[in-house]
């Protein structure tokens, strides 16, 4: 406006004739109305400079709170994820420590009850072994009598008695003692030839440890998971025999060699079972990544120490094609090996239901977690009482068959499906992944209702697993291909013995005294259970 008026008043001047004074006023007012538009001129380029700038900083700060809100959501998903545990994520129970939220243990309420046998309550004792086989019997006589005061005889046959004796048996182990047999091997001189002549050793005396003591050793490091430090402390404090570290070891491999032909039965036996759990985790092999393998039929179990964690693994051990029913989680390279039957883990998938229920932010993501929980809670009472485990005695249920199970089990089957299908395009990452394994893999999770034999979770293999786990805690994994071989191996048996329940220690003594033998080691396969 000042910039308009300026040049009118400069035109007006230029074709004006007026006299010199009014000349001289508008000139002096266009100078001043010139210098107003300068200032004003100026005064608007620092406020577009001061514009920009706070469009500047604006968009930084718009910038920085994107970040933060980035940054907010990630701490969020990393403590949520602290929260997982082994109850309401596939994660193992081993990490359940400081690092993450403890799972709920013990009751919810404090009993009252005082601690101990209640009431009513039967007892449990050890018994009394038969007298017969008592090492030594001591017949306690007392000297004098307790009401009069005079002397008793001190013999047995010189003593009335009255009732039958009250019997107190006291065990104690004596103090062991190494047994060492020395085989002398003099040189015979010949009469005839005068040349000398000497008797080799039998094959079964050729080590320097008998078979029990070799057997105990490989027993004290795989089922009692005792270092081998520890064993060697072990040996000379309580047998007395001391012994080298490397001795242990080769102790422990003489074992692994003995139970080799068994293992390798248990090998070729696994493509014919029926029915297989399987499951991994990880080892270490002098520093690299290896993983162990497990796979649980009704009669064994089978151990594996592979270098790789896919489906290679799988097509070794159980063939390219294998028509039994396989029971697993939801890993990827079991299906990708396995087109046939199958059952998916129920724990896992409550676990993960479980976590959505309980972590997660948005409030239609909460439905969906209590809606399946509500489904599963109803299937599995239904197959409690197939079961004839009666959890749930709300109304006395009554025990089912088969057929009922399947015909009362299917509207859940249904119901599970449609919920999996709503919750297809879910926002919430999570709940769009679990419900895209629900819909996708649905006939995998029912397969325990209609085949005998099935079991809903893959417990077996998880149980079979942690006993390897625990063991890594302590041996750190091995150091060579012949390690990983001699851990599968022992494993194999030890565990297969206990499936069986059969004496693993005396198995591996035996197994010895075969391999020393030259003969062929006890088979466990035509034991039944």
């Amino acid at each position: 406006m000042i910039a308009s008026t300026a040049r009118r008043v400069a035109a007006k001047l230029r074709g004006s004739s007026l006299p010199r004074s009014s000349l001289n006023f508008l000139r002096r007012e266009l100078e001043r109305l010139q210098e107003k538009f300068k200032k004003r001129s100026e005064r608007i380029a620092e406020l577009e400079k001061q514009v920009q700038e706070k469009e500047k900083e604006l968009a930084n700060a718009q910038k920085k709170i994107a970040e933060q809100e980035k940054q907010i959501t990630d701490l969020e998903r990393q403590l949520a994820l602290r929260k997982r545990n082994s109850t309401n994520s596939s994660k193992p129970p081993s990490s359940d420590g400081l690092a993450g939220e403890q799972r709920p243990r013990g009751r919810k309420h404090k009993s009252q009850r005082k601690p101990g046998g209640q009431p009513g309550h039967p007892g449990h004792h050890r018994p009394l072994i038969p007298t017969a086989e008592v090492n030594v019997l001591k017949v306690l006589l007392p000297e004098r009598c307790q009401h009069c005061g005079r002397k008793l005889p001190q013999k047995s046959d010189r003593v009335t008695t009255e009732g039958e004796p009250r019997r107190h048996q006291v065990t104690e182990i004596p103090e062991i003692n190494p047994h060492t047999t020395e085989y002398p091997c003099p040189q015979v001189v010949c009469e005839h030839g005068q040349k000398t002549t000497q008797e080799p050793l039998p094959e079964e005396v050729r080590g320097n440890f008998g078979p029990h003591l070799t057997a105990l050793i490989a027993y004290w490091t795989v089922v009692c998971r005792v270092p081998r430090r520890l064993v060697e402390t072990m040996l000379a404090d309580v047998l007395g025999l001391e012994i080298s570290l490397g001795s242990t070891q080769k102790a422990w491999e003489e074992v692994s060699q003995a139970v080799a032909q068994p293992c390798q039965q248990w090998q070729e036996q696994l493509p014919r079972e029926a029915v297989r759990n399987v499951d991994e985790t990880g080892w270490r092999s002098n520093g690299d990544k290896r993983w162990i393998w497990t796979f649980v039929a009704k009669q064994f179990v089978f151990y594996a120490v592979a270098s790789t964690r896919s489906a290679a693994v799988l097509v070794a051990l159980l063939g390219t094609v294998f028509r039994g029913i396989l029971c697993c989680d939801r890993l990827p390279v079991y299906f990708s090996y396995h087109s046939g039957r199958m059952q998916l883990c129920w724990a896992h998938l409550k676990r993960d239901i479980l976590g959505i229920a309980e972590d997660a932010r948005s409030r239609s993501a909460q439905p969906f977690g209590r809606d399946a929980l509500a489904v599963v809670a109803r299937l599995f009472r239904l197959w409690y009482r197939f079961r004839g485990d009666l959890r749930d005695r709300r109304g006395n249920p009554q025990p089912i068959n088969r057929r009922q199970l399947l015909r009362k089990s299917m509207p859940l089957q249904k119901k599970l499906f449609a919920l999996a299908e709503t919750h297809l395009d879910h926002a919430n990452k999570e709940v769009r992944n679990l419900a895209t394994a629900l819909y996708v893999h649905c006939e995998r999770l029912f397969t325990f209702l209609e085949v005998k034999g099935v079991e809903p979770t893959n417990n077996g293999a998880e149980r079979a697993l942690r006993t390897a786990v625990q063991w890594r805690k302590i041996c750190f994994g091995n150091r060579s291909r012949s390690g990983e071989i001699a851990t599968a191996r022992l494993l194999t048996v030890t565990q297969t013995c206990k499936r069986q329940q059969r004496h693993a220690l005396g198995y591996l003594r035996e197994a010895v005294q075969c391999h020393r033998r030259r003969t062929a080691s006890p088979s466990l396969l035509r034991r039944r259970i």
